[in-house]
């Protein structure tokens, strides 16, 4: 049986929008509203002949690699109630069927769908899963809109509920992960903003939901209520003295081109910068950790039933260490006024996974853009790379029929450098050449955590400089140089990795790629 000091914490997962009367009927008649669905993916092996990939679903994923149960017996409500609190082992996952009291096929008289109402169920929900489990918090997983609900919950629900502040949360809610949730609402490229008015004023099946004065209705608690949305406020920014940011982690999709159908219109309404519903620079809290994948709101190619998502879920909730990596001392050839424009495109790959983890590419249309500082002598802003979360606990693989064991953690990060002119304000192609690096390379970082609580060992080489397969390289504890730890604070751990020679020409004599590894609280 789990209990909390493993880390496992129950898990209460939260669906999306369904649309009106007949889409929330169709989604209550789902016993895991969704979250059960996996998907299949196509690879090609040395034959050329197709070999498959097959994700089975974040549900029963957490059961096979962490023990989780999923405990409904006919009715997960019924199953909570009956039970004496405490009992219940918290390595647990619910469903959160907020849609059940507003389905007319289940309700004699249902009300129109409220967000308010939702969160507030929720609410009981976390409450009663935490009396009857023992737990002393929960992690709350949440696709879309259910991101919306959790932050209603989050910043306006229990805040006025309790009376304790706006960090209220933090006594019952652990961590917060979210798929492709419109943190900053729903916007459409097209219409100037004609269609987002339509949608507000009228509140077709409750997709009002989606703009900004209903966002700040239910984001802001009545304490701090006023009659007008601020000027400033900002829906992706979490209130100051609330639930930190960095307990959040937002998964945002960049695959526009296989969600067809969103509220009724095509993902072309929403724009290519965008997961085919929500856009980009929506999906996401500010400064909280977050990690770009190529996948689509939902669907065949969707972002929750992707291994993508579950890679990332599984380490932000179990994961012990924070790894960020960012290019400093950048400092960009020519000037202001020779328009070029600098692009750099990063993917992040662990061993053992056979998915990217996090991607920007320009093939994408999120590249990493570059800028130069304001003045000539202003420092070079620090560029982030990527953010993740690793598991010290975690099984390390073998290799070479179990002849020796893997102890490190090795990342990969893909990097390309490209550069586009600008003429009048404008791009021009007359000496571009697409899709074509000004320089490329792979950084392999090696880290390992010793098992008698010492500071991480880290190596580091960049793949140009290997002459073999990345997968031969072995670290040698005794001839390879480790990273140097410049960061004298206890509990962390800084290296710096300068570019290759053909990248600091075009990045600066001092760029290089600082690497921050800190231990992290567990669950």
């Amino acid at each position: 049986m789990g209990d909390a000091a493993d880390g496992r914490l129950p898990v209460i997962y939260v669906r999306g929008f369904a649309g009106g009367p007949s889409g929330i009927s169709s989604a209550v008649d789902d016993p895991f509203y969704g979250f059960n669905e996996g998907s299949v993916q196509v690879r090609v092996d040395d034959t050329d002949r197709p070999t498959f990939h097959q994700f089975e679903s974040p549900l029963l994923r957490l059961m096979i690699d962490h023990g989780y149960q999923l405990l409904v017996q006919g009715n997960q409500r019924g199953y909570l109630d009956q039970r004496d609190d405490g009992t219940i082992d918290p390595a647990t996952i619910w469903v959160h069927r907020f849609y059940d009291e507003f389905a007319p096929t289940l309700t004699k008289d249902p009300n129109p769908f409220s967000i308010e109402r939702a969160a507030q169920s929720l609410f009981d929900l976390v409450r009663l899963v935490c009396r009857k489990t023992g737990a002393p918090r929960v992690f709350l997983v949440a696709h879309s809109m259910g991101g919306l609900v959790v932050r209603a919950m989050i910043q306006k629900t229990i805040p006025d509920a309790t009376g304790a502040g706006p960090a209220a949360a933090t006594d019952f809610v652990d961590r917060v992960f979210t798929y492709a949730t419109p943190h900053g609402g729903i916007e459409f490229s097209m219409g100037f903003g004609a269609i987002e008015k339509l949608r507000d004023l009228t509140g077709v099946a409750g997709a009002d939901m989606f703009g900004p004065e209903r966002m700040y209705r239910y984001l802001t608690p009545e304490a701090s209520m006023q009659a007008e949305v601020p000027a400033d406020w900002d829906a992706t920014r979490m209130p100051d003295d609330g639930f930190p940011p960095d307990r959040i982690f937002c998964l945002v999709g960049t695959n526009s081109s296989d969600y067809s159908v969103a509220l009724g219109l095509s993902s072309r309404a929403v724009g290519a910068r965008s997961d085919g519903l929500v856009q980009l620079e929506n999906a996401y809290v500010q400064d909280a950790p977050r990690a770009l994948v190529h996948r689509s709101h939902s669907g065949r190619f969707g972002i929750v039933n992707s291994e993508e998502g579950y890679q990332n879920l599984q380490r932000f909730l179990f994961g012990d260490v924070e790894v960020r990596a960012q290019l400093t001392d950048v400092h960009l050839p020519g000037t202001e006024q020779d328009d070029t424009v600098w692009q750099l495109e990063a993917a992040l790959s662990i061993r053992g996974l056979p998915v990217v983890l996090h991607e920007q590419s320009t093939a994408h249309l999120c590249p990493i853009q570059i800028e130069r500082p304001r003045t000539a002598d202003a420092a070079a802003t620090p560029v982030p790379l990527v953010r993740t979360f690793l598991s010290t606990r975690a099984t390390r693989p073998t290799v070479q029929g179990g002849e020796r064991e893997v102890t490190t953690m090795r990342h990969v990060l893909r990097l390309r450098l490209l550069s586009l002119r600008k003429q009048g304000g404008l791009l021009s192609f007359l000496d571009h050449l697409e899709q074509t690096a000004d320089w490329s390379d792979v950084l392999v970082v090696d880290i390992e955590f010793p098992q008698d609580g010492t500071p991480p060992r880290s190596w580091a080489v960049w793949s140009s400089a290997l002459g073999t397969a990345i997968r031969d390289w072995v670290p040698d504890a005794a001839t390879d140089e480790q990273l140097e730890d410049v960061d004298t604070a206890t509990g962390s751990w800084l290296a710096r990795i300068r570019l290759p020679v053909a990248a600091r020409e075009l990045l600066g004599r001092d760029a290089a790629i600082t690497v921050a590894v800190s231990g992290r609280t567990p669950a």
